[in-house]
């Protein structure tokens, strides 16, 4: 499988850094998700209720709620999480068709990519802008958001190399 994703090392100033890291862990879960039918995205270890299109549903939700109900200070959960208990997306995934699991999750990615630009555009203190979070119960700042999203991606990439490898036997960094 030929790795797809840019090198990181061009990315100069913390803010284009953090958004390439970003970019970059977003790309590795789409290359994990290429060319699997909704069986294979749908397959799970033995061990594990995760799957591969468990995870796109899953980040779809994170995405949404650090960008589109956090950073855009949404007053209600977005749909259709806002009917949904967290860790349920991992079980509803099996249920959607894999095109419909991709296109939610390049839309909630395009989507939060908007919400952190029109944040950016404010100055350059953009990353140091407080927000609510945990319903009122603490406040982060959009570098906090974007270093967790890094984290929340690489840790599920962890997750999607184990995964590809037991559908397919690929493997990649």
């Amino acid at each position: 499988m030929q790795d797809p994703r840019p090198s990181t090392a061009a990315a100069e100033g913390e803010t284009a850094t953090l958004l390439a890291f970003l970019d970059y862990q977003r790309m590795t879960l789409e290359w994990k998700c290429s060319g699997l039918d909704d069986a294979a995205l749908a397959a799970r270890l033995l061990t594990s209720a995760l799957s591969l299109g468990g995870m796109l549903r899953h980040l779809s939700r994170v995405e949404d709620y650090w960008f589109g109900e956090v950073a855009a200070r949404a007053s209600d959960a977005l749909a259709p999480w806002a009917w949904m208990e967290w860790a349920e997306e991992w079980d509803d995934a099996a249920s959607i068709a894999g095109d419909e699991l991709r296109r939610t999750w390049d839309e909630r990615v395009a989507s939060s990519k908007v919400v952190v630009d029109a944040r950016l555009a404010e100055g350059p203190t953009a990353l140091d802008e407080r927000f609510s979070a945990w319903d009122g119960n603490g406040s982060v700042t959009l570098r906090w958001i974007l270093v967790h999203m890094i984290e929340e991606y690489a840790r599920h990439n962890g997750h999607a190399d184990l995964l590809r490898e037991a559908i397919d036997g690929q493997t990649g960094e």
